[in-house]
């Protein structure tokens, strides 16, 4: 059987659902949107256990009443090397809360890592590449931006 990447929505998460884990298909959708959180979160239900969650189960921003580019922002300053300290201030959040976010965000890594490498066959070296692609991406625009920019003598 052919693994590939699913999106919230697609499967039932409720492991005592007899459609648990069941990918929908056209012929057989289980799954229907079911309005909104307060702060426009898609929320789903299943239609066979009945039971509702929305588009961020499973990831890091489950649960959380701050919103996902404020996470991703602290998130981006701790990965070039601000002090969790400095970003608390700068950001007003806790530490312990900015370390929870830390945390979660590694684990969440940590099982993607699992996947790619004995599903997918990804070899360690591979994986290495793509995430310093990744943590790369930002940047480039930022660079051609720069040289575009001195290529016509004028100040970015």
């Amino acid at each position: 059987m052919e693994k590939v990447f699913v999106q919230v929505g697609d499967f039932c998460p409720n492991e005592a659902c007899a459609d648990y884990g069941k990918l929908q298909t056209s012929h057989q959708r289980n799954i229907q949107k079911f309005g909104k959180t307060r702060n426009g979160v898609q929320r789903y239900r299943c239609k066979t256990c009945g039971k509702t969650f929305t588009a961020t189960y499973g990831t890091i921003f489950y649960g959380k009443r701050t919103p996902e580019k404020e996470i991703l922002e602290t998130l981006a300053l701790l990965a070039e090397g601000v002090r969790i300290s400095s970003v608390a201030r700068v950001k007003r959040h806790k530490e312990d809360t900015i370390l929870q976010w830390l945390r979660e965000t590694a684990d969440h890594a940590a099982q993607i890592e699992e996947v790619l490498m004995s599903d997918f066959k990804v070899t360690r070296g591979q994986l290495d590449a793509l995430w310093s692609y990744v943590r790369n991406k930002g940047s480039k625009k930022t660079i051609q931006k720069r040289i575009r920019a001195a290529n016509f003598g004028v100040q970015p």
